[in-house]
């Protein structure tokens, strides 16, 4: 058996531009190494989301006995729980859906937002659109519906930061307080800096209107984040919206998933690894982990009285679910590092799908909203004009999914249906004359991340104090900059790669880069830490409260 080397090398590779561009260096072994009886190297995967799927497609690939195993809710939970929009800028998910050969995505369409009073926005389809010649973005701006040119001044050093001319630069070190998304690079120092304070005192201080952030701002922090601004981390809202809309003008158009997530893209992909080899348990709920006392390594992964023996394993689950395995853990009960995951929270979805007598015309497929009730956030989706299932359907199919829905979980379904139809009918004035003739209602306790302000200590890295377990999820740290399902999947890569190393076997997964800002960003950027390097440099730099 030939021995394998071990390259220095970080979990995400090298930034590569362009996807077919890509030069990752790598590192294989001629021949992947075996236990001494001729077993494959294992790997236990902990939850079948877009982590750990993304985990096991990619070590499958590497030749290593993959096992996933999954809990109660069944595969794919909670990344399949809510029909959820995918960017132009999840590169990486594109780029599998082109290995796996399948067509589960519908082409890039508008978004729409509405406040009580109704219809206030509607994202345009950049690339149809010129470059915005100024920094207000004339075009951009056209498409605010209701909201008073006085309102939509006092969103300029927000997107002034996103499209502000070079020449400005000079300028630049003096206010960069007011230009928060140029501030903010993603970097450890960016996210402790910001993550202390909510995103509404975040939009207080660069001085927006009391009515851009009622009807705009917090209903997209709300459906961004799960949570309302006075709930979320300045960081995280700041890392979404640089993420989705600001650095790039097209990168808001949405691409909508033609059916159930899990009928059109997971089953696929489980098919594939099933064929390669990946072993999925459904019903196995881990209580807890053995490790060598000697080398600090897990060695078995614990579900009740059955036990698998694993070479590495990683855990892709959610929040609240890790917090459950430590509670029960006394493995992990002794380890600072998952002890501070109990600090974390979560957030309670609803999901409900309805089928009317009569057909409504709904503006605009896909619909954010504001104005009804200030404790959830909600959208709701035209399934006739995203899913194939309802394309020809006479009446009106749809979808309503609401966030932070801990008021609504408790109602009962006739309850549930009132309150969806009564919001729908205050945007959309023929909901009043449809009735309801079909019902899926979906409970979600604990199924998103809560990105609160001051979590971002609390959350895990890719690596942990045991050697051999890694971490994967949309909640975990990383300096890749992506969010949603993509930031999930690409967190499954890397602690695939994370295996690789240790392990010392196979190659790494070829990570795409997030696309780099525009240049005038870049040197905004440049200028700022320049300037802010100086500045900690000053006597007394760090004595006040920064």
């Amino acid at each position: 058996m030939l021995a394998s080397w071990k390259v220095a090398l970080p979990p995400q590779l090298p930034n590569t531009r362009g996807r077919g561009n890509l030069r990752g260096f790598r590192c294989r072994a001629e021949t992947l190494q075996t236990h001494a009886n001729g077993e494959k190297r294992k790997v236990v995967i902990v939850g079948s989301g877009w982590a750990g799927l993304g985990a096991a497609h990619h070590l499958c690939n590497q030749g290593f006995d993959v096992t996933v195993l999954e809990g109660d809710n069944g595969f794919g939970y909670p990344d399949t729980v809510a029909t959820r929009g995918y960017y132009r800028t999840f590169q990486n998910i594109f780029s599998l859906v082109d290995e796996l050969g399948i067509k589960p995505f519908t082409n890039w369409t508008k978004s729409a937002q509405y406040s009580e009073e109704g219809l206030e926005v509607e994202f345009p389809v950049f690339q149809d659109l010129p470059q915005l010649p100024t920094p207000l973005g004339t075009l951009y701006y056209s498409q605010f519906l209701r909201l008073p040119l006085l309102d939509r001044l006092t969103f300029l050093p927000l997107v002034a930061a996103g499209k502000v001319s070079l020449h400005y630069s000079c300028i630049l070190p003096l206010t960069t307080h007011n230009f928060p998304v140029i501030d903010f690079d993603n970097t450890d120092t960016a996210w402790r800096k910001y993550d202390s304070i909510t995103a509404r005192e975040l939009f207080k201080q660069f001085g927006c209107s009391e009515r851009l952030y009622r009807d705009i701002l917090r209903p997209l922090v709300h459906v961004g984040l799960f949570a309302p601004a006075e709930q979320c981390s300045a960081a995280a809202t700041l890392g979404l919206l640089n993420y989705v809309l600001l650095a790039h003008q097209k990168d808001f158009d949405l691409a909508w998933c033609r059916g159930a997530v899990k009928e059109k893209f997971f089953a696929p992909w489980m098919d594939s690894l099933r064929d390669k080899g990946c072993e999925f348990l459904e019903n196995r709920t881990v209580t807890d982990l053995i490790f060598d006392e000697e080398t600090g390594s897990v060695s078995e992964v614990v579900c009740g009285r059955v036990t698998y023996k694993a070479d590495a394993v990683i855990l892709a689950v959610g929040v609240y679910t890790l917090q459950e395995f430590i509670r029960n853990s006394p493995a992990l009960r002794t380890r600072e590092d998952f002890l501070k995951v109990l600090n974390l929270g979560s957030i309670d979805v609803l999901t409900v799908k309805l089928r009317l007598d009569q057909k409504v015309n709904i503006p605009i497929a896909s619909n954010a909203c504001s104005g009804f009730d200030d404790s959830f956030g909600w959208t709701f989706f035209d399934l006739n004009v995203i899913q194939d299932e309802h394309k020809n359907d006479s009446v009106t199919v749809l979808q309503a999914d609401f966030y932070r829905a801990n008021e609504l979980l408790p109602l009962k379904d006739e309850q549930i249906i009132t309150k969806v139809t009564s919001c729908l009918s205050k945007y959309i004035k023929d909901f009043e004359v449809a009735s309801v003739v079909d019902k899926e209602i979906g409970r979600y306790p604990n199924s998103l991340t809560h990105f609160f302000p001051g979590s971002y200590k609390y959350m895990m890295r890719g690596s942990t104090s045991f050697p051999n377990l890694f971490m994967a999820g949309d909640w975990i740290v990383n300096r890749h900059g992506s969010w949603g399902q993509e930031k999930s999947y690409v967190t499954g890569l890397e602690a695939a790669n994370r295996v690789v190393d240790y392990l010392e076997e196979g190659s790494f997964a070829k990570i795409l880069p997030v696309e780099e800002a525009e240049p005038h960003i870049q040197t905004f950027r440049s200028l700022n830490r320049n300037f802010n390097d100086i500045r900690t440099q000053l006597p007394l730099s760090n004595y006040f409260l920064q």
